[in-house]
């Protein structure tokens, strides 16, 4: 029988995305709670964290007569480390457009806030920020590309 997957491709039941008790949205935030946010709290280089953090985006306004509801981010992590500084962390498989947008909006609305989108990649190193993984797949396919063209 095919386990059961909500629209974002997530497994219906919480056993392989669970960790401490505690039910993450998808497997990927599990391992990073896991294996980054535990580990650096319990060595205290983490002083704090939150979980599933709301962000106020937009504020709910009206148009022509119809309410428009508010836009809200909810950040997957909230980190305080130990000396004080701050850190909204989004961990990311493959980023949507609505994504990126609230990434935006979140720039915009928080500039001060460091906000950062981290994937885990095996061969670029395990956890590391989205963009640097992004950049890493580019050089690998650039060059990818440019031995297929010597060859023919």
């Amino acid at each position: 029988m095919t386990e059961k997957r909500t629209k974002f491709n997530v497994e219906t039941t919480t056993e392989k995305r669970s960790c401490n008790g505690i039910s993450f949205d998808s497997a990927l935030e599990m391992r990073y709670y896991r294996d980054v946010v535990l580990p650096k709290y319990q060595s205290g280089e983490i002083a704090h964290y939150e979980l599933q953090k709301p962000y106020l985006l937009q504020e709910e306004f009206s148009h022509d007569g119809t309410t428009v509801r508010p836009i809200q981010y909810i950040a997957d992590f909230y980190l305080v480390y130990a000396d004080g500084s701050e850190e909204v962390i989004d961990v990311k498989g493959m980023p949507d457009p609505v994504a990126k947008l609230k990434r935006k909006l979140f720039w915009r609305r928080y500039p001060d806030v460091r906000y950062s989108w981290v994937c885990y990649s095996a061969i670029d190193g395990g956890w590391r920020s989205y963009e640097y993984v992004q950049k890493q797949r580019r050089v690998r396919r650039q060059a990818k590309n440019k031995k297929k063209k010597e060859k023919a």
